[in-house]
């Protein structure tokens, strides 16, 4: 005869068996849920707060005028998605965005060449393609910083806040160019239009969001490049053994970033038909936190185009919703800094969570009795 263990629990005491592990791991699985959804209730809990509040909030007119100004933060958190996919940051978007509209404003109210005593005005479409350039310049310079001359991202992109704040200062020596709307004379209306026209009744900025938050799910979705972003930022070292060109990606990631700053910054811009060297002044905050609120890992690897949405249109509810119930500036900016904390708080919290989860089911596999095929029996 053979021998059998059986192990006996006397009664009335807890048995400590799969049920009680399926209930901590439920627990565990619903406040990974939630916070995997923070973006979307958080979206949701101010659109109640905020209606509550106020009567004209969800007014048709007033959520387009809403989603107008999201626009441009949502542009600017797509590029600043990218860099922190790869695992960098960009603290330079802001001050792109004065730049860039600077140039176009310097383009548009004429260029003067003093030794053939002529002053050029360029089409509208050179001019956004000149702001453009500008914007992509100074991912450019970053890229290479970082990539070239191993600067730390943080580092690279603090130096470049300075170095593209203080150009559009010196193009501008520190004054506003007013009246963009061009003149029919010179060939260089239209300008406006970009920013304060409208398609279908909707702003033609929310239009341009649509168009690259659609590009970028798709690049970073069904391209190579886009894998190539999740890899490095996930494990660079193995990326980079994969056969991943990481230092180009690194250099592109930055590109994109300015080149979408730029936009930014034509659509404001156009929007104001002015430009000013202040213009952009802590946008790179925003960017920031509408990534990171939408679930993107400060560390690189995960994040996704849906949830940077979803952060934007948060920190654009909120801004504008305290605006609307009278709240003062300062305490729009105090609360701006909290939830920023709340959000790498929470993404902390889920990649703790993530983590508990893994280390259960190793476990939990480590654990599992071994089928009985694959128990040898000793022959008689």
């Amino acid at each position: 005869m053979t021998a059998v263990d059986t192990q006996t629990t006397a009664p009335g005491s807890p048995s400590p068996g799969p049920g009680r592990a399926r209930t901590g791991m439920r627990s565990v699985d619903i406040g990974a849920v939630l916070l995997e959804g923070r973006a979307f209730i958080a979206l949701a809990v101010l659109i109640v707060v905020f209606a509550l509040l106020s009567d004209s909030f969800l007014s048709v007119n007033n959520l387009i005028t809403m989603t107008k100004h999201v626009a441009y933060n949502a542009i600017l958190a797509l590029g600043m998605l990218f860099v922190i996919l790869k695992g960098g940051i960009d603290l330079s978007v802001g001050s792109t965005v004065g730049l860039s509209g600077i140039i176009a404003g310097v383009l548009l109210e004429g260029l003067q060449i003093e030794s053939f005593d002529v002053v050029l005005y360029p089409a509208v479409w050179v001019v956004v393609l000149a702001s453009l350039a500008i914007g992509t310049l100074v991912g450019f310079i970053n890229g290479i910083l970082v990539t070239r001359f191993n600067v730390a991202p943080f580092i690279a992109t603090l130096g470049m806040l300075y170095v593209a704040r203080g150009a559009a200062l010196l193009i501008s020596n520190g004054t506003t160019y007013p009246r963009l709307g061009g003149d029919p004379a010179l060939g260089n209306t239209g300008f406006g239009f970009i920013g304060g026209g409208r398609l279908l009744g909707v702003p033609n900025g929310i239009w341009i969001m649509i168009v690259f938050a659609l590009v970028a799910m798709f690049v970073l979705r069904k391209t190579p490049f886009g894998r190539w972003v999740y890899a490095t930022g996930g494990n660079e070292r193995a990326a980079e053994l994969a056969g991943v060109p990481v230092r180009n990606v690194k250099l592109w990631v930055y590109m994109i970033s300015g080149f979408c700053a730029a936009t930014a910054g034509i659509i404001l811009t156009s929007e104001l038909t002015s430009a000013a060297p202040q213009l952009g002044e802590s946008f790179e905050l925003n960017a920031i936190a509408a990534v990171v609120i939408g679930g993107a890992a400060l560390t690189g690897g995960r994040g996704n185009v849906r949830g940077v949405l979803l952060g934007a249109f948060v920190i654009g509810f909120l801004s504008d919703g305290l605006v609307i119930v009278g709240v003062s500036t300062f305490w729009q900016i105090l609360i701006k800094g909290a939830v920023i904390v709340l959000a790498v708080m929470l993404d902390q919290a889920q990649q703790r969570i993530q983590r508990n989860k893994n280390a259960a089911l190793a476990a939990a596999s480590k654990s599992a009795p071994k089928k009985d095929s694959d128990t040898a029996v000793p022959a008689p």
